[in-house]
């Protein structure tokens, strides 16, 4: 066992104690259940910002990057390469539909465009990959802590969970948001940090060590190969997870909450664009991490990869690292569990217990519940985190595995309830089926990459729902108010405006800001063959 101090400790617990402090100091701003929802929508874009980037860029990625970088080469770069791409298509369409609508959960707009059961299905959709989610983050926050202090793999598990529960039924998405504003700066600090002492302590120079690597094939960002079986391709990055990821951040509702708290549209705007802009330099940081660690352990083989960077900062012996370590891990566990604790207890509230259980409640009986389904999630999540401390591949690549069954349903909900004209919920309902079968037929009998699922699904539910809908209910007269062009009809025959404070609210008009994002795109891939190059 790792002897851990008593410094790293006085690091890790200064920082359970200051969240909890947080949690009770926000404490005093809830009084309604919106307040646990939304907070007092005075919360600045750059916080929101950084709250979304610390929600997906959290501990099964700071963990899970360098060890997929590790055994994969820098290849898995393409995978995260689009989300300039899918934060365009989102702040352009699906942020201003949830916007505007003025509502707390992003599936209550499966209501309005096609009916009850739709919303439902979504919801409890949602409810059960979050369950997943948070249990492969409970899982990797476990990890640091059982291998730096040799505390039981339960123990750890049930006290992240209780203490990101905690900041989180008291301060409710304030909590949340700032919260995550500290563990950001932790997180990048931290891996920063490892990176430096890393390329310090390489058994070559840092330009032999590069062209060892590129000699072995580690540093090749470009892998054309149309073979369906191969996960990271230039054409899965730029295609299939651009779909992936759109649906990720266009109809998450942890994400959408978020700009959901903006004062205003274009604040919420900002906030995705600043992801859009950094995630290319937050991941390619994580995955020179894991390419440089294949250089220091001379491609080693380990029982568990998601711990060679724990092992290279055990090597390190820098005093007071170690506790820094862990806490930005612990941090960005926190910071993805406490958003899915808070969206979670918002769905559970409002589309199901306001919904079918009691409809005329106060604020503040709304705020009790919502704080009781806090609790519930926060201990039911740890079951699934147990279950998942036999994995021993890429969490990172585990996580988007699973992930990826569910985005072709939600793209498919969302796609056709923007643009489709006759799509209706009983043929919508079959599209889904369809596609949920069809991956599991895909999953079993075939061997494609799972990048491809999201866009798989997507076609089939898509395809299916259009065709099912015309088939059982017959073609519609006219556009639905809440499809895209039934927005700019009602804009139109109301004399509305198209923009405030110079950002469009008008769903599916891109501003003019956003083109800089395309521009950035192609900039990042520039500079990875420039880089190549050079090397």
């Amino acid at each position: 066992m790792y002897e851990f101090g008593l410094l790293n400790w006085i690091i890790l617990s200064s920082y359970a104690v200051g969240s909890i402090i947080l949690g009770f100091y926000l404490n005093r701003r809830v009084q309604t259940a919106e307040h646990y929802y939304l907070g007092d929508r005075t919360t600045p874009w750059w916080a929101i910002g950084l709250s979304v980037m610390a929600t997906y860029t959290s501990a099964f990625t700071f963990l899970g990057a360098p060890a997929w970088a590790y055994t994969e080469g820098f290849s898995v770069i393409f995978i995260h390469i689009n989300y300039p791409i899918a934060v365009f298509i989102v702040i352009s369409v699906f942020i201003p539909f949830f916007y505007n609508s003025g509502v707390a959960s992003i599936f209550e707009y499966l209501e309005r465009r096609f009916g009850r059961s739709s919303r439902l299905v979504m919801s409890s959709i949602f409810l059960l990959g979050n369950i997943i989610y948070s249990g492969i983050i409970l899982y990797t926050t476990a990890l640091v802590i059982e291998f730096i202090t040799g505390t039981d793999v339960v123990t750890a598990i049930t006290v992240v969970s209780v203490i990101a529960m905690t900041y989180t039924l008291l301060g409710g998405i304030s909590a949340v948001i700032w919260t995550d504003v500290a563990q950001t700066v932790i997180l990048l600090s931290g891996a920063a940090i490892v990176l430096f002492l890393l390329i310090v302590d390489l058994p070559l120079p840092l330009s032999e060590t590069l062209l060892s690597l590129k000699s072995e094939g580690r540093l090749n960002p470009f892998e054309f190969s149309l073979s369906p079986d191969k996960v990271a391709t230039v054409w899965t990055g730029v295609i299939a997870m651009s779909i992936y990821h759109v649906v990720v951040y266009g109809v998450n509702q942890m994400m959408i909450q978020r700009t959901l708290v903006a004062k205003t549209i274009g604040d919420a705007k900002k906030a995705y664009t600043m992801m859009g802009y950094a995630a290319f330099f937050i991941f390619t940081l994580l995955f020179s991490l894991g390419i440089f660690l294949y250089a220091f352990f001379e491609g080693a083989s380990f029982d568990n990869t998601n711990t060679i960077m724990l092992e290279f900062v055990k090597l390190a012996s820098v005093p007071g690292l170690m506790g820094l370590i862990a806490v930005a891990i612990v941090a960005a566990a926190m910071s993805s569990l406490d958003s899915s604790l808070n969206s979670m207890a918002t769905v559970t509230n409002i589309d199901f217990y306001q919904q079918y259980f009691k409809k005329d409640g106060s604020p503040q009986h709304y705020l009790r519940a919502a704080r009781i389904f806090t609790v519930v999630w926060g201990l039911f999540v740890i079951g699934p985190a147990i279950l998942f401390t036999s994995s021993d591949g890429s969490v990172l690549e585990t996580l988007s595995k699973i992930g990826s069954f569910f985005v072709g349903s939600k793209l498919s909900m969302y796609f056709l309830g923007f643009y489709s004209k006759h799509t209706t919920e009983r043929g919508l309902l079959l599209g889904v089926a369809a596609g949920f079968l069809t991956l599991l037929y895909v999953e079993y009998f075939m061997n494609i990459a799972w990048p491809w699922y999201c866009a798989i699904g997507g076609f089939v539910s898509v395809t299916v729902g259009w065709i099912s809908s015309i088939a059982i209910d017959g073609y519609q007269s006219q556009y639905h108010v809440c499809t895209v062009r039934g927005q700019r009809r009602l804009f139109e025959e109301n004399g509305l405006p198209l923009k405030e404070n110079g950002w469009y609210i008008l769903p599916g008009k891109v501003d003019s800001k956003s083109y800089g994002l395309i521009i950035f795109f192609f900039l990042c891939i520039l500079c990875l063959y420039i880089f190549y190059k050079l090397i």
